[in-house]
């Protein structure tokens, strides 16, 4: 099984702080890649979004900076800093920076 990268070990860190804002992106950084978990840290500028998909597994989001958007099954949810929201696998959901926006993505196959 794969081992955590792209984060300082035994070293107190903020999350939000592996990713930057870029302007008209979405950036990602990868912690954790294999067949049961996926970690990865997201930044959304203002606008921009991951369109409608599905997920083979549960995806826990939380929100580490800013406001963004969570879609669910066509429901909207509104999702601030230290606020969490779990995407059901096989449910089309989508991710939209309603402000400069980043997140946690922990994802359970």
């Amino acid at each position: 099984m794969d081992k955590m990268k792209n984060i300082q070990k035994a070293e107190v860190l903020a999350l939000k702080d592996l990713v930057n804002y870029q302007p008209g992106q979405v950036v990602s950084k990868t912690l954790v890649q294999n067949d049961a978990v996926s970690i990865t840290v997201f930044s959304f500028d203002k606008g921009e979004e991951i369109s409608t998909h599905e997920s083979g597994g549960d995806a826990l989001v939380t929100c580490l900076d800013g406001v963004g958007r969570l879609t669910i099954d066509g429901k909207p949810y509104e999702l601030h800093q230290g606020e969490s929201i779990v995407m059901p696998a096989k449910h089309p959901h989508a991710v939209y920076g309603l402000e400069q926006f980043k997140m946690l993505l922990v994802v359970v196959f």
